[in-house]
């Protein structure tokens, strides 16, 4: 198995020797090959001083001014090492001390300038611990010595090598053309690095499709080998007699599945809900260790980037799509105002009673079963199941107290429950998806409630709170529209408080900029995290008392299906009392043995392996997500983009949205996009912050630009009209012209007409310089 410098590092502590052989297990490293570039690592690590050898055992070293980080460059060469701890300088990082080190590695830099004032200390790279372009886009030329590419990230400045293979033996196909590069060797002192050529795309970014660009440059397959279809086609084809041995036989229980989510039963009485999520039981099918499980462990997880198109973790599973289908069942009793009261879960089978095509779909039959108060429609008895569904699911959002909902007016499907962004994003053309991830959460919540009160480890997700000072940049921004709102408290952002922003953001006449506020308060939001340990949930207002963990997906995420074998082992293996000789058990499906078990469910061999298991994927599971993200941002933006190239030129009212020395950024209205008006373009005059003493003008700081001659303002908020100027579809970059600055310019007599640098727009504006 393959891993990282990074990898290796995270298994060694400074406080203790271990053993390659504990390595060796942790990294999953079995065959021969991979535990000889172990220990190549390993004395290579121990050459260089980071690790210490005694005894044929290894630790890190510590040594003052070593600091982890990842890179993060600019096309003129320079770069910064950002590290992980919050509230940490960035390390500024000359391009003579990067060693061969590229955008976006993770490195470990050693401090050789402390800051002063406003300059960041500096450093210089020791160690690459994680590269973080195995694959990379870039255009083809011919020379005298062979083939060379060139990367089309303008932070990666270099050339590579390009060697021929099996595939494309002949390198002057691909010359001038787009290609998706795959890394063969990174640079070896002063030897150029070494790649080939694994797809020829277009003749540059704007003639290749929009998904294909995305899906080359973050590394994202969408095929499967011909052995994984192959292995996939020769599961059952239907549920058979030996696969109903031990589960709850539930074909007779209506059930409705609506686009990709698990089925759903409910029945309403007089004393409260019975509710049921059953969840595809992929468990039964993906073995541990096959050739299915070992593709779905390297992707992980799904990317849904486009209504029609998928990366798929897994090829289709046919049996789990047929009506009769086999699950695992979280059963529900809930009081009538849906406060649960007791739970179980089982293996179990099911008979789907409909299949709706997609959340629009049910939205409609629900819409027609209002209009005609509640008489027959077209699908009566699953009209009722949908209305009952809409009915739990506002009480179990109730139940969270401060947990919320972003409603857009479109808004692509996430996941089946809050998804990487910790909160359901509902489109207000199928408000009843929203309903339904709550019962999804729901069951996400009772399988990670039952295997912590069961003791078993398992993988749970957190969110963090968004960052305090982008959450009150938001607020000076809704402030300046008229809409006054403060923080509960001055010093943390509470979940409680995104439910009030929402809540006030209907004080905000525009439709267009209520959903301008939306996606910009969207984009504060942190991406959630896997952990072993329970933690507190922002987007669904969870306290790690309340712990919370994903199941519900198993064919889209590997985690899910993790938490689905977890499940089969307790059922399987656990143990129900506390030795053989006792007479008393507990049921070990039932929400009742909570708070009765005083004794270890899994036997303790059994519970090691499955940590260490859990242990190697952690890493793996979290960074996936923030590709996944990566990536749905990267095609959002070309999307954008290569809409507004071809509005370039033509004019559109937007919101200033953010001001900076530099310029102002404007989210245009209905459109949901942003561009920049550099301070280069405001040609009537010479635009600054005002300052008074070092400080802006009453207290203003960065939330309006003052032109000095003429006094006229650029705020945070204002409505302005603005000029599609230039796009840049790879870069995503989107440049406008203020027209109240155009027109300014017009009625300027020649003699009035202001000498003002013509700037480019700089890719350096998130970059602390030091001062030289």
């Amino acid at each position: 198995m393959e891993f990282s410098i990074s990898q290796l590092l995270d298994n060694l502590s400074d406080d203790k020797f271990v053993a390659p052989k504990v390595i060796e297990k942790k990294l999953g490293v079995s065959d021969e090959n991979s535990g000889h570039k172990l220990q190549v690592a390993f004395d290579a690590l121990e050459r260089i001083g980071i690790l210490e050898k005694n005894k044929g055992r290894y630790r890190r070293l510590v040594e003052d001014g070593l600091v982890e980080g990842r890179l993060r460059c600019s096309s003129k060469g320079f770069c910064f090492a950002i590290q992980d701890v919050e509230g940490a300088e960035d390390i500024y990082i000359r391009e003579s001390r990067l060693s061969t080190a590229w955008n976006g590695d993770r490195v470990l830099v050693k401090v050789t300038k402390d800051g002063m004032r406003r300059r960041s200390p500096e450093g210089e790279v020791r160690l690459i611990i994680e590269r973080s372009n195995p694959t990379l886009l870039a255009k083809v030329k011919a020379t005298e010595s062979g083939y060379r590419a060139i990367p089309l990230d303008d932070r990666l400045l270099f050339e590579i090598e390009l060697v021929p293979d099996e595939q494309f033996s002949d390198l002057n196909v691909a010359v001038n053309k787009l290609i998706h590069l795959e890394m063969v060797r990174f640079p070896l002192g002063s030897h150029l690095p070494k790649g080939k050529i694994a797809q020829v795309l277009g003749d540059d970014a704007e003639s290749t499709a929009d998904v294909d660009l995305v899906c080359c440059k973050h590394n994202l397959p969408r095929k499967f080998s011909n052995q994984v279809l192959a292995a996939a086609n020769s599961l059952p084809k239907a549920v058979r007699k030996v696969d109903l041995k031990k589960r709850l036989d539930l074909r007779q229980v209506e059930t409705v599945v609506i686009g990709d989510s698990s089925a759903i039963s409910l029945e309403k009485s007089q004393s409260g809900w019975d509710l049921g999520v059953h969840i595809p039981d992929f468990a039964a099918y993906i073995a541990v260790g096959s050739i299915l499980d070992e593709t779905a462990r390297l992707r992980v997880r799904t990317s849904f980037l486009l209504d029609d198109t998928v990366i798929p973790m897994l090829p289709e599973i046919g049996v789990l799509q047929q009506p009769e289908r086999l699950t695992m069942s979280v059963l529900f009793k809930l009081d009538s105002n849906g406060i649960l009261t007791e739970f179980e879960i089982y293996p179990s089978v099911i008979s789907t009673t409909a299949n709706i095509a997609t959340f629009a779909e049910a939205q409609a039959i629900l819409n027609d079963r209002n209009e005609k108060g509640g008489a027959k429609a077209n699908a009566p008895k699953i009209a009722d199941l949908l209305a009952n569904i809409a009915e739990l699911g506002a009480l179990l959002q109730q139940q969270r107290q401060g947990s919320f909902h972003i409603t857009l007016p479109t808004a692509s499907m996430q996941e089946a429950d809050e998804g990487i962004l910790g909160v359901p994003i509902v489109p207000e053309t199928a408000l009843i998806y929203g309903t339904v991830t709550e019962l999804e959460i729901l069951a996400n919540r009772a399988i990670a409630t039952h295997l912590v009160a069961l003791g078993v480890p398992a993988l749970f997700r957190a969110q963090s709170a968004p960052e305090l000072n982008k959450v009150t940049d938001w607020l000076k921004l809704l402030n300046s529209m008229g809409v006054s709102v403060e923080l509960a408290e001055p010093d943390r952002v509470q979940s409680q408080d995104f439910q009030n922003f929402i809540e006030q953001l209907k004080q905000v006449e525009s439709q267009s900029s209520r959903d301008i506020l939306k996606y910009l308060l969207m984009s504060l939001l942190k991406i959630g995290e896997y952990s072993l340990q329970s933690g507190s949930h922002f987007g669904l207002s969870l306290t790690p008392e309340s712990p919370y963990m994903h199941a519900i997906a198993p064919q889209h995420r590997y985690v899910d299906l993790l938490s689905q074998r977890l499940l089969h082992l307790v059922f399987q293996e656990g143990r129900d009392r506390r030795n053989t000789r006792s007479k008393e058990s507990v049921d070990l499906h039932n929400s009742s043995c909570h708070g009765q078990i005083s004794w270890s469910v899994l036997p303790p061999e059994r519970e090691r392996q499955v940590i260490s298991e859990l242990e190697l994927i952690l890493p793996r599971l979290n960074q996936q997500d923030t590709l996944v993200h990566k990536a749905k941002t990267d095609l959002d933006g070309l999307r954008k983009a290569e809409f507004m190239q071809a509005r370039t030129g033509q004019n559109f009212f937007g919101i200033i949205t953010g001001v900076q020395s530099y310029g102002f950024f404007v989210e245009i209205e209905s459109l949901l996009v942003e561009g920049l008006v550099h301070v280069s373009s405001l040609k009537d005059d010479w635009y600054e912050f005002p300052q008074v003493n070092g400080r802006t003008k009453g207290g203003r700081a960065q939330t309006v630009l003052v032109g000095r001659r003429s006094d006229r303002q650029y705020s945070l908020g204002d409505r302005i009209e603005v000029q599609v100027k230039s796009v840049d579809y790879y870069r995503q970059q989107i440049d406008l012209v203020a027209l109240a600055s155009i027109d300014a310019v017009a009625n300027l007599g020649p003699n009035e007409r202001l000498d003002l640098p013509d700037e480019d727009r700089s890719d350096e504006r998130d970059l602390d310089l030091p001062d030289e």
